[in-house]
């Protein structure tokens, strides 16, 4: 121990920057004031390593921060909230970081000890909060003492880290905050251990895997450090395709690789043409596989660094538990001058791929010029809201070359695009965002807009704005006989809101005039708002009514 007497707040602050948080995010709050005023201190002072910290304008929208940071700088982040209705108005945001797999450090305050569990109506009290991040977060602590602060979280950031990865709650009570101690000596955090797989099961992987001369790989978020692995799979004449999470693990501009158009016609033929598949880092989630019905080749090999997803979804013909990047890297080693593929494989996926693209486009009308001038720009991290143009085309064919430069809501929330841009931004200050939302996602975050002012962030939104809820429209038609309720949305003149929010603001009505704005919002940096006038454009080709599960896709097959 050292004789510098800090805070509980100030050790916090101290031993996050250890731990590389470059950012956190949250609302200020009587309950949570020793840390952010640690935080703050420490940035005034120009401290090396000092956290930034956004004052967003939710604790939901904090968190969508802190989990898009962390996706794009590949490390932690944090939220901040206070206790009780502020702990309570994170949890939908926990959920998306917990579906994700992101490791975010979610502080948040509590009432004085004293008074804590006993019912007795004391302000931001709340019963249960406990069980209720406890069940929205991978783990949950409660720091009861100055003592045992440091110890409570450096084992919450190692959980966090820990494949499967994902967000941490630790709840503080704000006398522990405010409590001075010994600044400790040491403040590293504990090392985090990847799951290795055993060399055994690479083995009998190796040889089973060898066998294939058509073989596919499937690699989903959890893949996402193994680039390097990936790439000499691909290399050596596999195919790549990814789950949307997954995407960019392999530059979608390798020969190889399928992009993440996974679940169409097209695919399955592609599929049925496979002798071998091996998914890595993937759950096949119900909405990429047509609620499990897609037909994934056979034999059907898993890897995966959480040993109770085998059986899950579709069962394994083989199973290997670790971590998919030193998974991955132990099979390609072991394949090196062993696979064989067929020579007319990688002409037929470099077909398919083709076939692929030319099915979405298809669907889209006059909202192919839109995606050919998005794809065209440089250094962008592409963040997409839930949005009929997101599900149509955004989720799959703005090329990643990055899986950082790729972020989405993951478990399908509406509203939290525009948040997690402003994250990715702070993460990536040397790209431009481009963000894709909606109307409807765009009304949830009118207060953090002012957040994405006052942090200068240099975002794009693309606003589709079609007056309502276009997805839920398309179902209304498809399955309800075509009655339209609660999904027509009495919208703000958004040029107005943008002028008085200081946001450069063009509305497009024509996408062949497009251009002119773009060019002119892709060169400034701060914040600025392309409006697509989607009445004015027209509709899209092909309705979208929800993910598919496979009826009508057998039926176009």
């Amino acid at each position: 121990m050292s004789h510098e007497k800090i805070s509980v707040g100030e050790l916090i602050a101290r031993f996050l920057e250890q731990c590389g948080a470059k950012s956190a995010f949250g609302v200020i709050s009587i309950h949570n004031m020793p840390i952010l005023d640690a935080f703050g201190r420490r940035a005034a002072a120009k401290i090396p390593g000092a956290i930034r910290f956004v004052p967003s304008r939710s604790e939901a929208g904090a968190v969508n921060m802190a989990d898009a940071n962390a996706r794009v700088s590949g490390g932690i982040s944090v939220a901040v909230t206070s206790t009780g209705t502020g702990a309570g108005n994170a949890c939908g945001a926990l959920v998306e970081a917990l579906t994700a797999g992101v490791p975010v450090i979610h502080l948040t305050g509590q009432i004085e000890l004293p008074y804590l569990d006993r019912d007795l109506g004391y302000i931001h009290e709340a019963r249960s909060q406990p069980e209720m991040l406890a069940s929205v977060s991978k783990a949950f602590y409660r720091i009861w003492s100055a003592e045992t602060a440091l110890g409570t979280m450096r084992e919450a950031v190692r959980t966090a880290m820990t494949a499967p990865a994902g967000p941490v709650s630790i709840e503080i009570p704000i006398d522990v905050q405010g409590t001075m101690i010994d600044c400790p000596e040491d403040l590293s955090p504990l090392p985090v251990e990847a799951t290795r797989p055993a060399e055994a099961s690479l083995d009998r992987l190796a040889d089973k895997f060898a066998a294939s001369k058509r073989p596919i790989l499937w690699v989903g978020g959890g893949a996402r450090g193994a680039r390097a692995a990936v790439l000499k799979l691909a290399d050596m004449g596999v195919a790549v395709i990814s789950s949307v999470q997954g995407r960019g693990v392999l530059p979608e501009d390798h020969p190889m690789s399928l992009g993440a158009l996974h679940m169409q016609a097209v695919s399955e033929r592609f599929y049925a043409s496979c002798d071998a598949m091996l998914v890595a880092g993937s759950k096949l989630r119900s909405n990429e596989t047509l609620k499990y019905k897609l037909k994934l080749p056979r034999p059907l090999y898993r890897i995966d660094a959480d040993p109770r997803q085998e059986g899950r979804a579709y069962p394994a013909d083989y199973f290997v538990g670790g971590d998919a990047g030193l998974a991955l890297e132990g099979l390609a080693a072991r394949l090196k001058g062993r696979l064989k593929p067929d020579p007319a494989f990688a002409a037929d996926v470099r077909a398919a791929r083709k076939a692929l693209e030319q099915d979405v486009r298809n669907g889209l009308g006059p909202y192919e010029k839109l995606l050919d001038q998005l794809a065209a720009q440089r250094d962008y991290v592409w963040v997409r809201d839930i949005t009929l143009s997101n599900s149509i085309w955004g989720n799959r064919m703005m090329h990643i070359g990055d899986p950082r430069h790729a972020v989405h809501a993951t478990g399908g929330g509406i509203g939290q695009g525009i948040q997690q841009a402003l994250g990715a931004s702070l993460a990536a200050p040397e790209r431009k965002v481009l963000c894709l939302t909606g109307d409807g996602g765009l009304a949830l975050n009118i207060g953090e807009l002012l957040a994405l002012v006052q942090e200068r962030a240099n975002i794009l939104i693309i606003l589709m704005n079609d007056g309502g809820y276009g997805v839920i429209r398309n179902i209304q038609d498809a399955q309800f006989g075509a009655r339209h309720y609660f999904v027509d949305l009495h919208n703000p003149d958004f040029a107005g809101l943008a002028k008085s929010l200081q946001i450069p603001h063009a509305r497009v009505t024509d996408l062949a005039k497009l251009e002119g704005p773009l060019a002119e919002f892709m060169a400034l940096k701060g914040p600025a708002m392309i409006e697509i006038d989607m009445v004015k454009v027209g509709p899209f080709a092909a309705a979208y009514a929800g993910p598919p599960d496979g009826k009508a896709e057998k039926a176009k097959a």
